[in-house]
């Protein structure tokens, strides 16, 4: 798959996955990478699914419709592939969190409905609900940060919410933000993400402390 791989200044940080939106590519989200996390690892993908000339992560076959079998494949193709990106760039393949928006956020939330361990947390701007009718893996405190819009007119919030409900019964911990700028991904939205990736590092913190302390 193209991409991007910037080495972060501080290793003990998590790998930051970006996964562009329908059009985008491996540098759309590195400014958002930025505001979350400057020192950290990034790994920028993009998407090998080409229409109307746009790059995307999984093919539809129309508007807020998957193709659910392709979006299995292309999953796996992204799961292998961090694998295969970790053994090259030298990053820890369990310290990896997505940063995805709209189609991007889709395969990240994908992932998570697909593999255990796939991702130690992740940021979804404006996701759908990947598949239904499956049985999520376990993901016992695994952190997601949803950032979505009040009136999206692509992923509306009774979607949002079915969304997190899932991933909370799998186990996740999930935290909404609303904003009401539809689709669009805003700075505001991108700082929310940020205040709580920065929490969601410390709580990790303290739970490694006091399981040394016991």
């Amino acid at each position: 798959m193209k991409h991007i791989f910037q080495e972060g200044k501080d290793a003990s940080k998590p790998t930051l996955l970006l996964l562009h939106g329908t059009g985008g590519d491996e540098t759309d989200l590195l400014p958002v990478a930025g505001m979350i996390d400057d020192t950290a690892s990034i790994l920028g993908v993009r998407g090998n699914v080409m229409e109307n000339g746009m790059p995307r992560f999984f093919r539809r076959i129309a508007e807020g419709i998957f193709d659910e079998q392709d979006l299995v494949f292309r999953t796996k193709e992204l799961y292998d592939f961090l694998d295969e990106a970790a053994r090259n760039y030298g990053f820890d393949r369990d310290h990896v969190i997505a940063v995805g928006y709209s189609n991007g956020a889709n395969i990240a939330g994908s992932l998570l409905y697909h593999y255990a361990a796939a991702l130690k947390g992740a940021i979804l701007f404006h996701p759908m609900v990947p598949r239904r009718g499956i049985e999520l893996p376990d993901l016992s405190g695994t952190p997601v940060f949803i950032g979505a819009g009040t009136n999206d007119p692509i992923c509306k919030p009774e979607e949002t919410k079915e969304l997190a409900e899932s991933l909370e019964r799998a186990g996740a911990v999930v935290e909404i933000h609303w904003e009401s700028f539809g689709h669009r991904l805003t700075q505001s939205e991108v700082e929310k993400a940020a205040l709580w990736y920065t929490q969601m590092k410390e709580t990790m913190i303290e739970k490694v402390h006091n399981r040394k302390r016991s």
